[in-house]
């Protein structure tokens, strides 16, 4: 019974888990037409030899995916600096966020890094159509040496624009326009925002952003060159491009990366609480408050890093103290529906709105989050406290035989210590124990312990009482009363 109940509580609770590893097991993946990071290839895959132009400088890619924070901020702020001391020719940014979720003067700080940048920028929003350009990151258009989109993705809401120098992110004549609205690939290529001429496909991969790079001037007169021309064996002129080489956020970077998103750090803060909680109400430390623990770092890590309101966080704490009451008494009652309510309206309001990006929760995540926490409340751990007070903790039938001592005289009740803890005791009434006598027990009544002087007690007490006893309902006689008489 106990681990049907344990089953009951952890069932939701790994549900939630497995369903928030989810978002950064598919970030971790590769997009079509990309490559894992620190790999080094031929991405014009033109020579069937597989040859790669050696007298080219390299091209790097840093994937930039999700919210800027500052994990992400100084993830390209690192890429700069290493394709700078590695002799690099361009670093190009694979972008998809929808905002910036860092102070304007950190955003301000990375565009002056862009801007001074001794490698060629070059910022491509790829690698789906669904990818975006939104809020405050989309400003890097303005400051970075090449721009380019896939057809379909979208640029805009990029609110005020920011000063660099004592001038304006020069985001083109049609500036004004995205910094309440957004832009298609084909509006951005009209309106003068990209810096890449392109075809109504826009650049769909990597390789063609590479590819386009070849022969682009850039302000200080330097001549891109990203792809040149070998002779062949068959004596036919073959164009191969530069090695790229990917690069990514390290474990640790992603791991604080992907906790602060709004579901993943609002889903390992819940479980994280609900873990402790399942803890606080079991005998030790185990497993559970580890793991709990750690959720709950890692979660208000990215609650602190996220726009939050403070009362939804009130909101939030007070919920699981409701539904702690309900828990310890073992039944799920009125403070587990205050629970419900004040939880479904901190999850609802928990996060403030950023250009480009509201941050609410998604239905799914909502729901599956919901649909967990009252499953573990109603179900999971009221059963597994009830199973755990309901079992006895203490079994007593082993005392029976055990030696002990009398606290004070019993005659024909007292108190004896048997071990290191002390009981009520009763003996017979012709064999009173004194104070500091050893004793012996010889059966137990509920609580209470039936005892004997260790020696000279009267062995066969037990069996005459029951004989007794069975004379006395025999003859219509009251067993207790008849118990009086015996001498």
């Amino acid at each position: 019974m106990r681990r049907l109940a344990i089953a009951l509580l952890f069932t939701p609770l790994v549900g939630m888990a497995g369903l928030s590893l989810l978002a950064p097991v598919a970030h971790a993946l590769p997009s079509s037409g990309s490559v894992p990071p620190d790999s080094a290839v031929d991405v014009t895959a033109v020579s069937e030899e597989g040859e790669v132009a050696s007298d080219l400088a390299p091209v790097d890619v840093l994937q930039v995916s999700g919210l800027f924070d500052d994990v992400q901020v100084q993830s390209v702020k690192d890429a700069i600096v290493q394709a700078e001391e590695n002799g690099s020719q361009a670093l190009i940014l694979q972008m998809s966020t929808e905002g910036a979720i860092v102070s304007n003067d950190d955003m301000r700080d990375l565009l002056q890094s862009v801007a001074d940048a001794k490698v060629a920028i070059g910022i491509w929003v790829g690698p789906s159509r669904a990818s975006r350009a939104y809020g405050v990151p989309a400003q890097l258009f303005g400051v970075a040496d090449v721009t380019a989109m896939v057809a379909g993705s979208r640029i805009g809401y990029t609110s005020d624009l920011l000063t660099l120098d004592g001038a304006e992110v020069d985001l083109g004549p049609n500036a004004a326009q995205l910094e309440n609205d957004s832009m298609s690939f084909a509006e951005a290529r009209d309106a003068g925002v990209l810096k890449l001429d392109t075809t109504d496909e826009g650049v769909p991969t990597v390789r063609s952003m590479v590819l386009a790079m070849d022969g682009v001037t850039l302000d200080d007169g330097t001549v891109l060159d990203t792809v040149s021309q070998e002779l062949g064996d068959d004596g036919t002129t073959q164009n191969v491009a530069t090695l790229v080489r990917f690069t990514g956020l390290g474990l640790l970077e992603e791991l604080f990366h992907t906790v602060a998103s709004p579901p993943m750090a609002f889903l390992f803060f819940v479980i994280g609480v609900c873990l402790l909680i399942f803890e606080f109400f079991t005998a030790g430390v185990g497993v559970a408050g580890l793991v709990g623990a750690v959720l709950t770092v890692l979660g208000s890590y990215g609650l602190e890093a996220l726009p939050t309101r403070t009362g939804a966080l009130v909101l939030l704490g007070l919920s699981m103290l409701a539904f702690a009451v309900d828990v310890q008494v073992g039944i799920p009652r009125f403070w587990t529906g205050v629970g419900t309510v004040l939880f479904v309206l901190a999850a609802l309001f928990l996060y403030e709105p950023i250009p480009g990006s509201d941050l609410r929760l998604g239905w799914f995540t909502l729901f599956v989050t919901v649909a967990g926490v009252m499953l573990t409340f109603i179900v999971g751990m009221p059963s597994m406290v009830r199973t755990r007070f309901a079992t006895p903790t203490i079994g007593r039938e082993w005392m029976i035989g055990s030696t002990g001592v009398a606290v004070d005289a019993i005659s024909p009740d007292g108190v004896a210590q048997v071990g290191e803890a002390k009981w009520r005791a009763r003996t017979n009434r012709a064999t009173p124990i004194a104070a500091g006598a050893e004793l012996r027990v010889v059966a137990i009544d509920g609580v209470t312990l039936e005892v004997e002087p260790a020696e000279g007690g009267a062995r066969d007490y037990r069996e005459r009482r029951a004989k007794h006893d069975a004379a006395a309902s025999e003859s219509g006689v009251e067993p207790e009363a008849a118990a009086t008489d015996t001498p």
